[in-house]
């Protein structure tokens, strides 16, 4: 996960490419290689290894990945690939590895593509039939879901959300009902207002956890309610700093989990409206969230379809 990115302008030619050679060279495939998320010491020896045989490490940010590669001795040849170049890149790294040579590709931190660019490349990979190896490592997201305390079983990954109040009220209003837990990335200076926002639109009671700088030396990790984590970042000039994931606990219905008690309202209710408006009104009577009723609905619906 970062938030920051190389805004380089790609330059009309790549440096001179000089493949390595030896037996120690990698198959000409695109490895997606995940990179420790602070804490070095989580790099895997398939990580360092696969980095040193590649041709080219392709990076979102090549200042920030040099740091890393010199810790661990990798002298390979490193390409910028971010989000203002990868239209020109990507058809570039494509025909390098379809004349043989192998690529990494590695974002500042964590697994590449989560949040990070990476997508296109990936897709135009396949589109060309090269094999695509995944070389697995840190990731943020799930890291902070293992220690997050909530459930796990269902989760979605929801990313940043928009930086505007307007547009980001209104995605997590898509989200409030959901009953998985949510996992959100969040930049340091918009923290204070995410919250606030999620307690508005979630209820304050909403148990939530807060990781912030994970493995890393100022690290936090802070289970508690959205509406006590407002006051406890607000209160802490701290915990405005850093990379952010806040993993929110999913709506959990207070009346009845068990929606098939309902069954004989909402079937006589289908005879005569439609499930949008058989759903309101059962909410109506019921007390249960029109959403979960709604997909009760179309579960019933199917069954007699």
């Amino acid at each position: 996960m970062s938030v920051q990115h190389d805004t380089q302008q790609p330059s009309q030619s790549q440096p001179q490419f000089q493949p390595q050679t030896g037996a120690s060279v990698a198959k000409a495939y695109l490895y997606i290689v995940a990179t420790p998320i602070g804490n070095m010491g989580d790099i895997t020896a398939r990580a360092i290894d696969t980095l040193k045989k590649v041709d080219i490490i392709a990076c979102e940010d090549t200042r920030t990945s040099g740091k890393l590669l010199s810790n661990f001795g990798i002298d390979t040849q490193t390409w910028a690939y971010h989000e203002h170049n990868s239209e020109v890149q990507t058809p570039k790294i494509i025909e390098m590895i379809q004349r043989g040579h192998s690529v990494a590709l590695i974002s500042d931190a964590g697994t590449p593509l989560i949040s990070d660019p990476g997508y296109q490349l990936v897709q135009a990979a396949h589109a060309a039939n090269v094999a695509v190896v995944p070389v697995v490592g840190a990731s943020a997201a799930i890291a902070a879901l293992s220690v997050a305390g909530l459930p796990s079983d269902k989760f979605s990954f929801v990313g940043f959300l928009p930086a505007k109040t307007h547009g980001r009220v209104k995605q997590l209003q898509e989200y409030a009902e959901r009953s998985e837990t949510l996992i959100f990335y969040e930049a340091p200076h918009r923290i204070v207002a995410s919250l606030k926002d999620m307690a508005e639109v979630f209820g304050g009671n909403r148990p939530a956890t807060l990781c912030r700088e994970l493995t890393k030396t100022f690290e936090t990790v802070k289970k508690s309610t959205l509406g006590d984590l407002v006051d406890f970042v607000e209160a802490d000039n701290n915990q405005q700093k850093g990379e952010i994931v806040l993993v929110v606990g999913g709506n959990i219905n207070d009346v009845n989990d068990d929606l098939n008690v309902y069954d004989p309202l909402l079937l006589r209710l289908l005879e005569d409206l439609s499930v949008k408006k058989a759903a309101a009104l059962a909410s109506d009577i019921t007390g249960v969230k029109k959403n979960a009723l709604y997909q009760r609905l179309l579960e019933l619906q199917q069954q007699q379809s």
